[in-house]
């Protein structure tokens, strides 16, 4: 759909951010009624210009200790075929991916699974007093997924010349729902005290997804291309790492860090990992 003129696009936030997603990409069965879509005041928007640079590390106050954690998420096996996205219409979304984004290996690595410590770990910094931040670019979240430590705000941002909204989802529970206009100020929303995981759409590009976990401690990364992760700043001892990938579940690794002595771990996932399909 073609929302370029201001008028437009602001006539059209009612009636399109009533659509659901498509039935595909919605977790709520339909019995769950969606919140109504919030346009919260300019002066209740925060400013985001001490924002992250999009991942829950980059907002993460000094860390606690000397000890480094480095290693490689692979992926076994045939990766999956991604589908092909449905066209838009929309210019904003010129140079969006044009396949479904929730796998991603090369070279057998896998991309975009997030790494971290379970649990308190003794000593660690509080919930920085920054948000982490999403953005809205070419109709994509970007990050797809990152961390955030529990009680910390996340902050939505929208590049794009076009509407969007952001509908945070737990589980299969609706939390709110917020208008993202063109050029509109970013808006900001608590991580859920409930949730481990969040999971971002938008109803007017059905496609976009996204993620972002809650932890008890600052100590998470998300992989890149190259499967590759590194956790900084630990106090010396012994952790549980959780590898954790939005379809293919988690992996777990026992892992002892000490003080100058960087320790490595190892996750596998494979495409048997995938839940059945109904």
């Amino acid at each position: 759909m073609k929302l370029r003129t201001p008028g437009l696009s602001m006539i059209a936030v009612v009636g399109l951010l009533a659509l659901p997603a498509c039935k595909k990409d919605e977790a709520a069965p339909p019995a769950v009624a969606a919140p109504a879509v919030e346009t919260p005041p300019a002066q209740q928007v925060p400013p985001a210009a001490n924002a992250g640079a999009g991942t829950g590390e980059a907002a993460a106050p000094a860390p606690a200790g000397n000890g480094v954690v480095k290693g490689t998420v692979s992926f076994t096996g045939t990766a999956p075929v991604m589908a092909d996205l449905a066209p838009s219409a929309d210019p904003a979304c010129d140079g969006r991916p044009e396949k479904e984004q929730s796998v991603l290996v090369k070279d057998g690595k896998l991309k975009n699974v997030l790494v971290r410590v379970r649990g308190a770990v003794a000593g660690a910094p509080a919930a920085p007093s920054t948000p982490v931040v999403v953005d809205q670019s070419k109709c994509t979240y970007v990050p797809r997924v990152q961390g955030a430590v529990a009680g910390q705000q996340v902050v939505f941002k929208n590049s794009d010349g076009t509407l969007h909204n952001v509908r945070g989802v737990v589980g299969a529970r609706p939390v709110f729902n917020v208008a993202q206009p063109p050029s509109g100020a970013p808006v900001q929303k608590p991580m859920p005290a409930d949730a481990e995981v969040l999971r971002l759409k938008c109803d007017v590009h059905p496609w976009m997804t996204a993620y972002v976990v809650s932890n008890a401690n600052p100590y998470f990364t998300t992989t890149g291309d190259d499967g590759t992760f590194t956790l900084t700043g630990l106090p010396a001892g012994t952790y549980t790492l959780e590898a954790w990938h939005e379809t293919l579940g988690t992996k777990t690794a026992e892992v002892t860090v000490k003080d100058g002595a960087p320790a490595a771990a190892a996750f596998t996932f494979a495409a048997t990992d995938a839940p059945a399909k109904p």
